[in-house]
C-alpha cells in the first residue's frame, strides 16, 4: 500500500509529458461543469467557467504543476480565442440594421459604462487604499485581457493583476449578470447585452449568447467598443489627472 501514492505519481509524471495532457483536461473539465451547470437549472453560481476554474486550479496545485507547464499544453485554446472573437462577427453581421437603429443609444450607453466601469474600479481601490500602480490596473478591468493589459502597461500598473482582475470580472458579470438585469427589469435583449459587454467583456458574453442572438450580438460589439473608449479615453483623463 505504501507504494501506491509513488505508483500514482509515477503515471502522472508519465501523462504529464504528453502536450495533449492538459488540454484534454481542460475540455473534460469544462464539459463536466458545463453539465453541472445545466443540471442545476443554471444557477448563477455554478456557472462553468467559474467551476473550471477552480478544478484546474486545483488540479495544479495537488500534481505541483506549474502554470507554464499547463499552458504549454492547454495553448491551443488560448489560439482559438482569435478565431472565437472574429466568429462574434457573424450574429453582429444578422444584426446589423437593428445595431444601426440603435446607434445613438448604443455609443451613448457604451460611453457612459466604460467611463462608470473605470471610475467605480478606481474609486473603490482609492477609498480602500490602493497605491497608484494598483489603482492603474483596476481601472481597465471591463475590458478584455489583452487590451486591458496593454493599458495597465502604458499606465504604469502591474499587468498580472490586471489579466486576474479581468478573468474575475468576466466571471461575476457571466454569473450575476443576467439574473440581476432580469431582477431590476431589464428584458429587452439588445439592452441586456450592452450591459453584459461592456461589463463582462467576452466571457459575459459567451453567456449572452446563450440567451438569443440578438443578446449576443449587441454584447460582442459592446465589448469591442467599450476596448476601444477604454484605450483611448483612459490614458488621456489617467494622465491629465496625474499631472
Amino acid at each position: 500500500m505504501s507504494e501506491t501514492p509513488e505508483t500514482v505519481r509515477d503515471v502522472w509524471v508519465y501523462l504529464a509529458a504528453n502536450p495533449l495532457l492538459h488540454l484534454t483536461l481542460t475540455l473534460i473539465l469544462y464539459q463536466v461543469a458545463a453539465l453541472i451547470f445545466e443540471r442545476s437549472g443554471g444557477k448563477p453560481l455554478l456557472n462553468p467557467v467559474m467551476l473550471s476554474i477552480l478544478a484546474i486550479a486545483a488540479l495544479l496545485i495537488v500534481t505541483e504543476t506549474s502554470y507554464q507547464t499547463y499552458f504549454e499544453g492547454a495553448q491551443f485554446i488560448h489560439f482559438l480565442l482569435g478565431p472565437a472573437t472574429v466568429a462574434l462577427a457573424i450574429p453582429l453581421y444578422r444584426q446589423f440594421e437593428r445595431v444601426k437603429r440603435s446607434a445613438l443609444a448604443l455609443f451613448a450607453s457604451i460611453l457612459a459604462g466604460s467611463v462608470t466601469a473605470a471610475g467605480s474600479a478606481v474609486a473603490l481601490g482609492a477609498l480602500t487604499g490602493g497605491s497608484a500602480d494598483v489603482l492603474s490596473s483596476l481601472a481597465p478591468k471591463s475590458v478584455t485581457a489583452p487590451v486591458a493589459m496593454g493599458i495597465t502597461q502604458a499606465l504604469g500598473g502591474l499587468s498580472s493583476l490586471t489579466a486576474v482582475l479581468v478573468i474575475l470580472t468576466g466571471v461575476l458579470g457571466a454569473m450575476i449578470g443576467p439574473w440581476l438585469l432580469t431582477r431590476i427589469g431589464v428584458d429587452n435583449p439588445a439592452a441586456r447585452g450592452v450591459a453584459m459587454g461592456t461589463a463582462g467583456h467576452g466571457i459575459a458574453t459567451a453567456r449572452a449568447l446563450e440567451e438569443s442572438e440578438i443578446t449576443g450580438a449587441f454584447s460582442g460589439l459592446a465589448m469591442g467598443l467599450n476596448a476601444l473608449a477604454t484605450a483611448v479615453l483612459l490614458p488621456l483623463v489617467w494622465n491629465l489627472f496625474a499631472g
